[in-house]
């Protein structure tokens, strides 16, 4: 279902700040943006003191509702293949697009569980990741362990969730003893630790590629302006994110 605007207050998947740009009187800023996200654009629509409401989710699942004309201002990927889809579709604003973030990939374990290396996960042990098809973590987990010569082996193991931050939840709850999420989601949650960092070479370089959406207020284009200001470079570094 594409959500309506009035429901991103009420969901739970909405925040918000009191906060506004000049236009005080103006509508709340509305982004779809990667659930991996979550800490830091938080963070940064507080501090950049605009009136927002984010929808945090898988990319593939947010790519697909803004496609439908769901009512999102700006688009925050975790993966560069979704937002190719949305520019595809004739939905982006031209010449927003930016690949402004980069990330690692980590393998996680509960807090306190004994070192464990990537290609001696146990054959009983399940392994959380986001959806395979659609949770950019999830894809990037899946090209990883293939490249390893590891995926046919661990493939049976996999519990998946529709996005990283639930995929890391699995594992901070004690509930699936692995999972494979970004490094900036193991860094935020204290109730996990990282086992092992996968090689760069794995995967394909991760990427958060922000743009506008078509139909965008002033207000968005502020904040997206404040998301690639120096300001905001510093927040995403504190979190751990790699600034491009």
């Amino acid at each position: 279902m594409i959500p309506d605007r009035r429901q991103f207050l009420t969901t739970g998947i909405a925040a918000s700040c009191c906060a506004a740009f000049p236009s005080a009187a103006a509508a709340p800023v509305t982004v779809f943006a990667a659930a991996s996200l979550k800490a830091v654009l938080d963070a940064l629509v507080a501090d950049g003191g605009v009136a927002a409401r984010v929808a945090y989710g898988g990319s593939g699942a947010l790519a697909r509702q803004i496609i439908q004309r769901a009512p999102a201002e700006l688009y925050f990927s975790a993966h560069p293949q979704w937002m190719d889809e949305v520019e595809a579709s004739g939905r982006l604003e031209s010449d927003t697009r930016v690949d402004l973030l980069a990330n690692k990939l980590v393998l996680i374990t509960p807090k306190g569980a004994p070192e464990t290396q990537i290609n001696a996960i146990p054959a009983e042990a399940k392994i959380s990741m986001g959806f395979l098809q659609a949770v950019p973590a999830g894809q990037y987990g899946k090209a990883a362990f293939s490249a390893l010569g590891l995926w046919a082996r661990y493939a049976p193991q996999v519990v998946q969730s529709d996005s990283a931050r639930a995929a890391l939840a699995l594992v901070a709850r004690g509930e699936l003893p692995f999972g494979v999420v970004y490094a900036t989601d193991a860094l935020a949650e204290p109730k996990v630790q990282i086992a092992a960092t996968f090689p760069a070479p794995s995967h394909p370089a991760i990427r958060y590629p922000l743009a506008l959406v078509k139909g965008h207020s002033n207000e968005a284009r502020n904040f997206y302006d404040h998301l690639r200001s120096p300001a905001a470079a510093q927040v995403f570094t504190q979190h751990g994110f790699e600034v491009i």
